[in-house]
């Protein structure tokens, strides 16, 4: 019998937080690669303790009246390998290695200890404000870049430091992407997210 994420210490996002807005864009053709990459029943997993702890920003940000909604979280392997086709640039994209056939080096999502995320209103749903849409690989989606309005530069530091009070630490280059502290911890996998 296969193996299953739930076998791994992974958690879906929506049952451990039914608060969280999930919008993976890899399900769909919004994205960088302009196709369909995850299935379309895919979920948002993580590892538990990693779960937990964006359930605790969660709640920070909810006595704000924002909350967080969810782009990505587990990323299968293969799939990171076919981002590298894409975009081989390790200032967006983690390298992939296999060495003999097996998993070395990856993505700290590859792990389920990474997720990209944004800050919503819990009034309206809307995103708030932030430098630039998601995935885009450019300067302006680094998180010293500062030719941005003044909102869209709270908005983000806001992010930044619920984030790392939860023991999330921020991609320089990504304003979305938060890796886990401890992601080292976990293994690689490449299981599928449904």
């Amino acid at each position: 019998m296969q193996k299953q994420l739930t076998d791994l210490n992974f958690v879906d996002l929506l049952v451990i937080e039914n608060s969280f807005i999930i919008d993976l864009p890899y399900a769909s053709i919004h994205n960088f690669t302009q196709k369909i990459m995850y299935d379309t029943n895919a979920r948002a997993y993580l590892r538990k303790p990693v779960a937990e702890a964006l359930v605790m920003a969660q709640r920070k940000l909810n006595v704000q009246q924002l909350g967080l909604k969810i782009w990505d979280a587990y990323r299968p392997f293969h799939i990171q390998e076919i981002f590298w086709a894409h975009c081989p640039d390790e200032r967006y994209i983690m390298k992939p290695v296999r060495e003999n056939g097996q998993m070395k080096e990856g993505s700290a999502h590859n792990r389920g200890c990474a997720v990209d995320v944004t800050l919503v209103s819990t009034i309206t749903g809307k995103e708030l404000v932030m430098p630039t849409l998601f995935d885009d690989f450019s300067p302006a989606a680094h998180r010293d870049y500062m030719d941005c309005s003044v909102e869209a530069i709270r908005n983000r530091a806001l992010l930044q430091e619920v984030m790392g009070s939860c023991g999330f630490i921020g991609l320089p280059t990504e304003w979305w992407h938060f890796n886990w502290h401890a992601a080292h911890e976990f293994e690689l996998c490449d299981l599928p997210h449904y």
